[in-house]
């Protein structure tokens, strides 16, 4: 079993898998980071000193109006967290960007590094048609052989 489990670990897709999971990891951090530490605070200056990741909307005034979102969890007043909704939609959609335009650069590469197939090119065909009964005839031909009308 253990053999099995080595083979299994070897594998070629695994430890890319593995890779791509570390990575993707350690960049969604730096996309956070970039969200609520660069994009986020000019935003909010702009838009009258707001900060996105504090915007909520209490559900239930009952226990009060909660002056802050830490406020509306340490007094367990039930809120709708829609600012950091919004922080992890930017980040999502930079996250899509960044993949799509990484994708996007690998194909124009492998596109460039391979040349074309000939099998891929199709040959031209070595018949043509007959003008009077639209039979298949060989290119050189100078009389059909289906309908014997001159070429």
């Amino acid at each position: 079993m253990l053999k099995d489990f080595r083979e299994f670990i070897a594998r070629g897709n695994v430890l890319d898998l593995a890779v791509g999971v570390i990575i993707g990891a350690a960049f969604g951090k730096i996309v956070t980071t970039l969200v609520e530490g660069v994009i986020m605070p000019p935003i909010g200056l702009l838009l009258g000193r707001i900060d996105f990741s504090s915007l909520f909307y209490v559900l239930d005034i009952s226990k009060g109006i909660p002056a802050s979102l830490a406020d509306a969890k340490a007094k367990g007043v039930p809120v709708i967290a829609y600012g950091q909704f919004i922080n992890d939609i930017i980040g999502f959609l930079i996250v899509a960007l960044s993949v799509f335009l990484l994708v996007k650069q690998v194909n124009r590469l492998q596109a460039m590094g391979s040349a074309p197939d000939p099998a891929a090119v199709p040959a031209a065909p070595p018949t043509k048609d007959c003008p009077f009964c639209a039979s298949a005839i060989a290119i050189k031909a100078t009389r059909c052989p289906h309908c014997t009308s001159q070429l």
